[in-house]
């Protein structure tokens, strides 16, 4: 590996990172020396990277430093592709041509060689099934989730009953053929997982709900490990 792809993937590593890491695990990832590892922090130091920390204590990158788009690998745009295909097919109308734009405007600044690879990659995805009910514009429920606001539901479960909630969104699932919206719902006090489709009719609150999306999410995440380790299925 050249050392300026070397100082990239450092970057990279250090990016992936919110808590210091150790000077010994960034240079056995990398499969350098010690020594170089500590060579290459303050060359990038130099270069204006908001590297903080010390050796034996770990390093940190600190917001706010970009790494150039010009130095995407093959793998990283075929991700990029894929990942940008599935959401365009799949998102809702203003998610999809969020997509689309970050394609185009990758293209846009790509030298001609790796440009042809985002143009003629052959990762594909296949159609969305046909006929599934639409459910609320998914756009509305994401913005209510980025605002942390309450949003009023009437809602059939799967044996047809109907009921008004008061639920927090928090998440949404995306898969093949339903989309999941994660809430706590004041109803039931506790977190259900509702599909869009089975939404009759969605309207949003001005009311912030009183807890933190993080700390809901990071809740729900427990949550769900621990119903999987007990073979406990999800509530809707």
């Amino acid at each position: 590996m050249s050392r300026a792809r070397r100082l990239l993937e450092l970057m990279q590593i250090l990016r992936r990172h919110r808590q210091p890491v150790r000077g010994a695990a960034l240079a056995a990832e990398l499969g350098v020396s010690l020594r170089t590892l500590y060579r290459d922090i303050v060359t990038l130091q130099a270069q204006g990277a908001s590297i903080e920390g010390e050796a034996g204590m770990g390093y940190v990158l600190r917001p706010g430093y970009l790494l150039p788009p010009l130095m995407f690998s093959r793998e990283e745009i075929e991700a990029l592709v894929l990942g940008s295909r599935w959401v365009a097919d799949r998102g809702d109308a203003t998610l999809s041509l969020a997509a689309r734009d970050v394609l185009a405007k990758v293209g846009a600044i790509l030298p001609e060689e790796l440009r042809r690879e985002l143009d003629t990659s052959g990762l594909l995805v296949a159609p969305r099934p046909k006929g599934a009910a639409p459910g609320p514009d998914l756009a509305v429920v994401r913005a209510a989730i980025r605002a942390e606001v309450k949003v009023a539901i009437d809602y059939r479960d799967q044996s047809g009953a109907a009921t008004h909630r008061i639920v927090w969104p928090f998440a949404l699932g995306y898969f093949e053929d339903i989309r999941l919206i994660i809430a706590w719902c004041e109803l039931r006090t506790g977190f259900r997982h509702f599909r869009a489709d089975r939404i009759l009719r969605l309207e949003v609150t001005r009311e912030r709900y009183p807890r933190r999306r993080p700390a809901l999410l990071g809740e729900w995440q427990e949550r769900e490990l621990g119903a999987a380790r007990d073979g406990r299925p999800a509530r809707c």
